[in-house]
């Protein structure tokens, strides 16, 4: 599969499946995306490689947190990020895919601290916090 930004510049290719795609309603991600969740999933590290714009790329490690975001310093797109809790994948942002990733969100996470001015209307999981935590 392969993304973009909103301006082209940056490009990438992930080989294999997004797995566990999720809504992600927690503060960081709203400000991140700009909107009420993102929507993301998780491709493995070692068939993930940007083919244009890496010289575009930013950087934004979270304070006191173990994740980073990834946005295109030309336009502004959030194209994602990465967890150092897990090596072995990296955060797809969805909205960045140029097509149908061939898989559908599983949960919503974080919908204990979501936009109050956002109501959740289908019927996939909802978790308070993150997955792991729950369950």
């Amino acid at each position: 599969m392969t993304g973009s930004c909103l301006c082209g510049k940056v490009r990438y290719e992930a080989e294999g499946e997004l797995t566990a795609m999720h809504h992600c309603h927690c503060s960081r991600c709203r400000k991140h995306s700009g909107a009420a969740f993102v929507t993301d999933g998780f491709v493995a590290a070692s068939g993930f490689r940007w083919l244009s714009g890496e010289d575009a790329l930013r950087v934004y490690r979270v304070p006191g947190r173990t994740s980073t975001r990834v946005f295109c310093g030309t336009c502004g797109s959030s194209l994602g990020g990465h967890d150092e809790r897990w090596p072995d994948f990296i955060v797809v942002n969805a909205g960045t895919l140029d097509d149908d990733p061939g898989t559908r969100p599983l949960y919503h996470i974080y919908v204990g601290s979501k936009a109050p001015w956002f109501t959740i209307t289908d019927s996939l999981t909802q978790f308070a916090t993150a997955v792991e935590q729950e369950g």
